[in-house]
């Protein structure tokens, strides 16, 4: 549950792999698998009752009301709310209107959107995975070895300065992706990932954990990802040297207790900290 932005050029598989996340996470609950039936059934569908979390990808043209619920008079519920306990993409996110890329910044942080209207107020729950993708560049070539940048360095500036500090600060893993070649094959399936993820999985639970890693307080923070004094110092030079904020600091920290997790490793080691920094540290 970690949210994620893939960077790369057109075709190198950034959708394909936000699409496979829903089968590679692990099985909802039954309380949310019923609370998804309702959601289902509020957006009009037929509830299929199945453990698999839900998708949801707004278009960019998508208004700002169908994004995060609203109404003249009522107060609908919108795409943020759908998404609760799955996923929600955002394909060519520079391309969202600022408005909606700058109100994303309170579900990411509160796990909750408030739709006030005149006959109703309404408190929905947004505890879900953000994924977002984008080129490196209008043209979308800047990263590539075989076709040609056509952008200006105001260009590209302009297009990455659509998305602010503050809401890139909500991201736990900034991935660049490579593009295809004729030799690349696959080494592992979703199928045998969501079995590496229900490891990990059954691991926060043990520990007892209310939430996952992703989403976990500042409390649980704390008690669960504890540093010895070579990881800790890393961190603290890590942190001044790149001007890392404290959300981000709390974020790698989360990010570091999941590898090591999926390393069916108890403590936070030096390279499971050293990974976590540098899905952050661009």
């Amino acid at each position: 549950m970690h949210n994620i932005l893939y960077e790369g050029s057109p075709g190198c598989g950034k959708s394909m792999s936000a699409k496979r996340l829903q089968y590679i996470l692990p099985p909802m609950s039954k309380e949310e698998v019923l609370y998804k039936a309702k959601l289902d059934a509020l957006d009009g569908l037929e509830p299929d009752f199945k453990p698999t979390p839900p998708f949801r990808s707004p278009h960019p043209s998508s208004t700002r009301a169908s994004i995060f619920g609203g109404g003249s008079r009522s107060a609908k519920i919108g795409e943020v709310a759908l998404a609760h306990n799955g996923i929600l993409y955002f394909d060519e996110f520079p391309h969202f209107p600022k408005t909606v890329l700058e109100s994303l910044r309170e579900p990411l942080e509160d796990y909750s959107m408030l739709i006030s209207r005149v006959n109703s107020k309404i408190k929905y729950p947004t505890k879900f995975l953000f994924v977002a993708s984008m080129n490196p560049c209008p043209c979308g070539n800047l990263l590539s070895t075989k076709k040609e940048c056509r952008c200006s360095d105001l260009e590209i500036k302009r297009y990455k300065n659509r998305l602010s500090s503050p809401l890139l600060d909500r991201i736990d893993l900034y991935v660049q992706m490579d593009e295809i070649t004729p030799k690349d094959k696959s080494t592992i399936t979703s199928a045998q990932m969501h079995e590496k993820v229900k490891i990990a999985f059954n691991i926060q639970k043990r520990r007892g954990q209310s939430e996952l890693n992703g989403k976990m307080s500042d409390k649980d923070i704390e008690k669960f990802c504890q540093l010895d004094d070579e990881s800790q110092t890393i961190l603290d030079n890590a942190t001044t040297r790149f001007d890392l904020s404290q959300r981000a600091i709390k974020k790698s920290l989360k990010v570091a207790r999941t590898i090591a997790d999926l390393d069916e490793s108890e403590q936070i080691s030096k390279a499971h900290l050293l990974e976590s920094l540098s899905y952050r540290i661009k």
